[in-house]
């Protein structure tokens, strides 16, 4: 019997491995419902990756999935009529992602796929030599956009390859009991999906950044020939647009969101924002400026954080500006050590290495946003991000690149620009900096747009209610942006210190 006491929180690369935006709102959502028994399922890349958040005691069981561990299941592929009954099931997935006249196709045989994954057979079927002559053949069809390239065997071994480490999660199994939440769209749908499909759980997706947007954004760079791309995109579109079609709810964190859910397939019934939200408490009021002119960053240090146009941009307010320092806090994430290099050395063609601080992670960040005059914002992609909404709590008021749900929080608190143009950023920079008057005012109001929409307390308690409606209790959630009535006696309940991440990862 479900009852939105059990809930499997399915991720992909974020918590509880990682530090950052993601992680700090699973961190939160799970201390905050004490009485509901969680259980997470993370995908990692090997499995060996550390624990960093310590979980808290209602996280009945972790399970890792290593998309890139060793692999799952039988080492011994199908045979005989199970081998034929795969090929016609892989045969239908893969023109249902390469053929547009075939979409359809892409649910039963990807349902089809999850029965071989939960019998252990499915990585050793995706390794045979008649799969990948089926790929061959496939993308090959004359019709199809891929023949254009002939693409190669090599091409046929990599794009195999890639989809076997991407299936891998496909045979796990979720509770029967419990409520299947995917805290993004993407791969960690999978379970969800086949746990819908096959045992009827209640599926819920929420999503943060939008998870094809930064796999077109992140395909960009990579080496991979043309149809190996296509392959993968055509996956990933098709995954994600069925993910939004099969979710009985949809809870994105801004509107922007919701229109890419919309026009990806989702069902605008089935959609229900909920904002995120911080704690008040946890990020008081700044306090006095620095003396010296300054801007700060608070997040991960990461390419889709877009740091070198925020250090262009920097460089461009110091030519004003020069006693003006930028100072970075967050932590550099395994495999970001090379990205930490390149920013390097752009500080120091551009001449600002004297005034760039490197800051590290800081484990109360409040007093990252407390550092500066302003708290910018260069991100390439972003959900509802949680460093503007905390620096907004602060007092301090932002400058920030207009993606995913940036304009929302904001409202007329800061100032919006369009991403990767670096002298728009620091015309807003420099605007802000010379009206000592206008700063503080946009600061105060900040700090009171964050009471009166944001806060934790809200956004826990809607998802309590949003479990308790898919486990088919009579709640509903219902959205509101209305003003807290008390919001300063709800500050000093208890509840807030047992609850409160101060985002110590970033």
């Amino acid at each position: 019997m479900r009852t939105g006491r059990h809930v499997t929180m399915l991720t992909e690369g974020t918590y509880p491995h990682v530090h950052g935006g993601v992680s700090t709102w699973c961190d939160q959502l799970v201390k905050g419902m004490p009485e509901v028994a969680f259980q997470l399922v993370s995908l990692t890349g090997t499995g060996r990756e550390p624990v960093t958040w310590e979980l808290p005691p209602n996280v009945h069981r972790h399970t890792t999935v290593p998309t890139w561990g060793p692999r799952p299941g039988r080492a011994r592929a199908p045979y005989g009529r199970d081998r034929r009954r795969f090929t016609d099931t892989y045969e239908r997935f893969l023109l249902s992602f390469l053929d547009p006249r075939a979409r359809r196709a892409f649910g039963e045989a990807l349902y089809e796929l999850a029965v071989i994954a939960r019998e252990g057979r499915l990585s050793a079927a995706l390794r045979t030599e008649s799969a990948l002559r089926s790929l061959q053949w496939i993308w090959t069809m004359p019709h199809l956009a891929t023949a254009a390239a002939e693409p190669t065997v090599h091409d046929a071994l990599t794009a195999t390859d890639l989809l076997e480490h991407a299936l891998r999660p496909l045979g796990v199994r979720i509770p029967e009991d419990s409520v299947a939440h995917a805290v993004s769209s993407g791969l960690a749908t999978l379970p969800a999906l086949a746990a819908h499909r096959l045992d009827g759980v209640p599926f819920l997706l929420t999503e943060h950044g939008i998870y094809l947007r930064e796999r077109y954004l992140g395909h960009r760079g990579q080496q991979h020939r043309w149809p190996v791309k296509a392959f993968l995109l055509g996956f990933y579109r098709a995954l994600n647009s069925h993910g939004y079609q099969e979710a009985d709810l949809i809870t994105p964190c801004n509107q922007y969101n919701r229109r890419w859910e919309e026009r990806g397939g989702a069902d605008a019934d089935r959609i229900r924002t909920v904002y995120n939200g911080v704690d008040p408490h946890a990020f008081p009021h700044a306090g006095p400026e620095p003396d010296v002119p300054t801007l700060t960053w608070c997040g991960r240090v990461d390419p889709i954080k877009d740091l070198e146009t925020l250090l262009r941009a920097y460089a461009l307010v110091r030519a004003e500006l020069p006693e003006t320092r930028l100072r970075l806090f967050g932590p550099v994430p395994p495999g970001g050590e090379e990205y930490r290099t390149r920013l390097e050395k752009l500080a120091a063609e551009l001449g600002v290495t004297d005034g760039l601080g490197f800051e590290g992670r800081i484990s109360e960040v409040w007093r990252a946003y407390a550092a500066g005059h302003l708290v910018m914002l260069s991100s390439i992609s972003e959900g509802f991000p949680f460093s503007v909404i905390e620096a907004m709590s602060c007092g301090r008021t932002t400058v920030s690149t207009d993606v995913g749900g940036v304009r929302e929080a904001v409202g007329d608190t800061g100032l919006v620009v369009p991403p990767r143009e670096p002298e728009e950023m620091a015309a807003a920079a420099l605007t802000l900096l010379r009206d000592d008057e206008r700063r503080l005012r946009l600061g105060e109001s900040a700090r009171q747009r964050v009471i009166d929409r944001f806060t934790l307390r809200r956004s826990v308690d809607n998802f309590r209610t949003i479990y308790q409606e898919l486990a088919g209790l009579p709640e509903r959630y219902e959205p509101t942006v209305e003003t807290v009535a008390d919001w300063t006696a709800e500050l000093h309940d208890p509840w807030y210190a047992a609850v409160a991440t101060d985002g110590a990862g970033r």
